[in-house]
């Protein structure tokens, strides 16, 4: 359902979030399990995204722009590979005009669920779930 560079947004994130300072990119992409060619891309994009910054120098590297409490799964998401939603018959049949058929309806119904439960989702709300002992996605930033 979701693309793989959308996961990859939300495990580098995910990462970033309990840092205090900026990190290179290739330690993120070993923390994260995501090739670090990709994942540059993907970095360029949450930049550009105003999700991430990037620090040139000695000392630089990313670190996230927004507070982990105020940065919600569907703004990384949206930024990387936005949830399409069903405006319109994707059949293009004239006999549907602007009314979506059942099936097309249900789905466009689905991601609006999946939209609204990522947006009433922060990155710190994530973080501060028990895990039940398995840390999120192996990457949990130690405290």
């Amino acid at each position: 359902m979701f693309s793989q560079t959308s996961e990859y947004a939300l495990r580098a994130v995910t990462f970033l979030a309990d840092k205090t300072s900026p990190q290179t990119t290739q330690s993120i992409a070993e923390a994260t399990r995501v090739p670090s060619a990709y994942l540059s891309k993907v970095l360029q994009a949450l930049v550009r995204g105003g999700i991430v910054r990037s620090q040139r120098g000695a000392g630089g590297g990313i670190s996230l722009a927004i507070e982990p409490d105020a940065l919600t799964l569907l703004q990384v998401i949206n930024v990387v590979d936005p949830i399409r939603r069903i405006r319109t018959c994707p059949l293009d049949l004239k006999s549907h005009g602007t009314r979506l058929c059942p099936l097309h309806a249900r789905l466009d119904n689905a991601m609006a669920q999946i939209e609204a439960a990522f947006s009433a989702t922060t990155l710190a709300e994530l973080l501060a779930e028990p895990s039940d002992s398995v840390p999120l996605c192996d990457i949990t930033p130690s405290r």
